[in-house]
């Protein structure tokens, strides 16, 4: 215990020493939990939309005051023709084309039916799709006010409806930072879990340090415990930071859990990617090396974990790969503890796999690396 003291000791003193290195344990992560969630969001809004009115009537208009009224959608342009507003699609002037037809008015009033024509830029798969439904909603509510509007109700029976109240739980308000901050929070700990615990390391390497610790009585698990339990300490401090710092103080978000189990999951899971930061430096012989093969990683965790995209909706063999993600358990665990409130047992699943996680990637470090007495 005093040779693991002496070493800790002497991996806390060099890390405070580093000017450079403490601005991006601290002061990075929190800026990025300010930027990020302001600019990771699901709504799609201001869609550019160029409209082609050959009606020019009441009816078209009011149709175009609803649509831009509706604050999904702004105007792009006023089109003469069809092709004028394909250019501006081509552009990137504009996202979707909406082409009123001639006698548009006259077709409702007369045939009780009238139709539009719309065009969708679909490079941006997702916005084309929320952009052409939102455009319909709005289209189909405009078209039930029309019908209020020009049949009477005294001439028909009353007819049946079916009325849905929602009730939005563990988020009422649908604030998407609610949703994406946690999730953001367990990258960011990540990265700097598996980043700075990999280069650490190497860094030893590349300064000769390393060899001299190797040849001197200081055991193996001494020296790699030295290494991974200081920045288990920091990514600790940061996701407090995170969570009560910016979480709560910035956007309002207050865990509904137990804090006690989120720091349990969050100590084992440090030890998870620790682990995997320590195999990246068995590996790896310099820092940019490290930096390739973690940053390799890091895009599998975050396409693969569920922040952006939901795991259910990945192909089958990327929900095999989800399966063996510690992102994954880690973002799930934080939304169902912060927002939900769901206790051990709800999560104990999670535990389970980050732990056997955890127990393989520091087996498989631990083995690899070599200490010649």
């Amino acid at each position: 215990m005093r040779t693991l003291k002496f070493l800790l000791q002497k991996e806390f003193r060099q890390i405070f020493r580093n000017r450079s290195l403490l601005p991006m344990l601290f002061a990075l992560p929190v800026i990025q939990l300010l930027v990020l969630p302001l600019a990771a969001d699901y709504e799609v809004k201001n869609i550019n939309i160029a409209v082609i009115d050959h009606d020019r009537s009441g009816c078209s208009r009011q149709l175009i005051q609803t649509i831009t009224a509706s604050g999904y959608f702004k105007l792009a342009s006023y089109s003469p023709s069809f092709p004028v507003a394909m250019a501006d699609i081509e552009k990137d002037k504009a996202d979707l084309a909406l082409e009123i037809p001639a006698h548009f008015e006259k077709a409702l009033v007369t045939e009780h039916e009238g139709q539009l024509f719309l065009a969708v830029n679909a490079i941006n798969g997702t916005k084309a799709a929320l952009g052409g439904a939102y455009l319909a909603q709005i289209i189909a509510a405009y078209n039930n006010e029309l019908r209020l509007k020009w049949i009477s109700p005294q001439r028909f029976p009353p007819q049946p409806g079916i009325a849905l109240v929602a009730n939005n739980r563990f988020n009422p308000f649908l604030n998407y930072r609610f949703f994406m901050v946690p999730g953001i929070l367990v990258l960011l700990v990540t990265m700097i879990g598996a980043y700075m615990c990999a280069l650490n390391i190497v860094k030893e390497k590349e300064a000769g340090t390393i060899e001299q610790i190797n040849v001197t009585p200081v055991k193996k698990f001494h020296f790699i415990l030295g290494k991974l339990i200081p920045f288990w300490v920091i990514g600790i401090i940061i996701f407090t930071i995170g969570l009560f710092g910016v979480g709560r103080l910035v956007y309002g978000i207050v865990p509904q859990g137990s804090i006690l189990l989120l720091y349990s999951f969050l100590g084992l899971y440090l030890v998870a990617v620790l682990g995997l930061g320590l195999l990246i430096s068995t590996y790896a012989a310099t820092q940019q090396q490290a930096m390739s093969v973690a940053f390799f990683f890091m895009m599998i965790f975050l396409l693969m974990s569920g922040l952006f995209t939901s795991v259910d909706s990945m192909p089958a063999w990327a929900q095999l790969l989800a399966g063996i993600n510690p992102v994954t358990y880690f973002i799930d665990v934080m939304r169902m503890v912060v927002l939900k409130g769901s206790g051990f047992r709800d999560v104990q699943k999670h535990f389970l796999a980050t732990g056997a996680f955890a127990v393989l990637i520091n087996c498989w470090a631990v083995f690899n690396y070599r200490k010649t007495a």
